[in-house]
């Protein structure tokens, strides 16, 4: 049988790891992307696999959900998860990455591959054959319109928001301290701390803030991602909100004075030189002079200089519960596949972790054999499980977490030991899969 060249569209986490997974296997693949000759409202550079909210892959250990997506997509060699452990920052007990040398990286990677073929433009259809459609939530007009006709149905949508960042020097140490919640792992945080009187008169300015207007259509349907509020929304839903969200000072001692602050906010190393820092949770639609306005109230952030400040964009997904398979293949066209957050998946490595099964699948179609289905047991399969077969009335993005995987066959109490039995049996039954596809 002849191999046939798949294509894959979109050049976010998502479509690099299917590209990457289907060249692995001796299979040539042109993967389309749009920029730098059309952004999207959320995208900064041309590099593939852009993170352009936080960089952070989510908590490290396997004992926790995006801990467990981690070391799912290491033991089927995920490029996505490869290159984040090669360029990581301290990030006390996160997986954060350096985000300019690793979205470079793997540009450069699937670049040198003689089975790659990057083609930097915007796709009006979607081809025929084996394709993958990886465009993430901001698919091109063109693109979105063909998927409609091909779907026979709307898009849902969300809104999604990203973090300011923060030049590293014009912090203020003397007052902002060094420290991970409860010592865990390496103090990665830098911690801006609050007493009451400060907070309470943040907490005002915030909420009475000026936003960016919306569009009429935009306004008719927004809605956020509970995952992912503005720290605006988050602040008129009440005084303490923020204080039991991203302000939470639980875990946090100023080891000068040893004290607890009232509120902390707090601030991620962004790169590996630690000039520059993300503010940890200030996802935000102010408009930009409010911003600078009301983030420099922020004890320690008095004269920040901000590289860049908060934006706010729709992301649009499929209703998955009624177009697709846990294979990710679509009901209707088994030779298209698709990834990312355009099916309902929230979040980097579920993102990497679509692509993995994605462009695995498309390669098996190629060489002929059978899709795989995850096993349910692992944080994968339950996830893709999850998105196809939710109810499609009530569907919305969902992030990895336990609550989706199949009940243990025994009650345990202690979250912490249930949580790595989950681990344990997600591993064993992956490297049965593993084992059985490679005989």
């Amino acid at each position: 049988m002849e191999k046939q060249t798949i294509h894959v569209i979109g050049g976010g986490l998502a479509g690099t790891e299917a590209a990457w997974q289907i060249a692995s296997v001796g299979i040539s693949v042109v993967l389309w992307e749009m920029r730098p000759n059309r952004f999207g409202g959320a995208h900064h550079t041309e590099h593939l696999a852009e993170l352009v909210c936080s960089n952070s892959f989510g908590a490290m250990a396997s004992d926790r959900a995006a801990g467990l997506l981690h070391e799912e997509l290491r033991q089927l060699n995920s490029i996505v998860i490869s290159k984040a452990d090669e360029h990581a920052v301290p990030a006390g007990g996160a997986l954060a990455v350096d985000r300019g040398q690793f979205s470079q990286d793997l540009t450069q990677t699937l670049a040198q591959h003689p089975l790659i073929e990057l083609r930097r433009e915007a796709l009006r259809v979607i081809p025929e054959g084996i394709v993958v459609l990886a465009t993430g939530p901001l698919t091109s007009p063109e693109l979105a319109e063909d998927l409609r006709r091909f779907t026979g149905m709307e898009y849902l949508s969300f809104f999604d928001a990203a973090s300011p960042i923060i030049v590293g020097e014009s912090i203020n140490h003397d007052i902002a301290f060094l420290a991970s919640r409860y010592d865990k792992g390496e103090a990665a945080y830098l911690n801006c701390p609050m007493n009451k009187e400060q907070y309470l008169q943040f907490w005002q300015e915030l909420r009475t803030a000026e936003q960016v207007e919306l569009k009429d259509f935009e306004r008719e349907t927004a809605k956020f991602f509970e995952a992912c509020l503005p720290i605006e929304e988050l602040a008129r839903r009440g005084e303490d909100t923020m204080r039991y969200g991203p302000l939470k000072p639980v875990g946090l001692s100023d080891s000068r004075t040893g004290e607890r602050p009232y509120a902390v906010i707090q601030l991620r190393q962004e790169d590996k030189a630690g000039q520059l820092w993300n503010m940890v949770g200030f996802q935000t639609n102010l408009r930009w002079g409010e911003q600078k306005r009301i983030f420099q109230m922020i004890p320690g952030l008095e004269n920040a200089e901000f590289v860049r400040l908060g934006v706010m964009h729709r992301n649009t997904f499929l209703n998955a519960p009624v177009l697709m398979q846990p294979s990710l293949q679509f009901i209707n066209r088994p030779t298209l596949l698709a990834a990312g957050q355009i099916i309902g998946t929230e979040g980097y490595t579920a993102a990497a972790a679509g692509g993995w099964l994605a462009g695995t699948n498309a390669a098996r179609l190629a060489l002929g054999k059978e899709p795989l289905t995850l096993p349910k047991t692992t944080m994968m399969g339950s996830l893709f499980e999850f998105i196809s077969s939710a109810s499609p009335k009530h569907f919305q993005p969902m992030p990895p977490n336990f609550g989706i995987l199949p009940e243990l066959g025994q009650k345990i109490k202690n979250k912490q030991e249930r949580y790595g039995r989950y681990r344990d049996r997600a591993l064993a039954d992956l490297k049965e899969l593993i084992n059985s596809v490679q005989q």
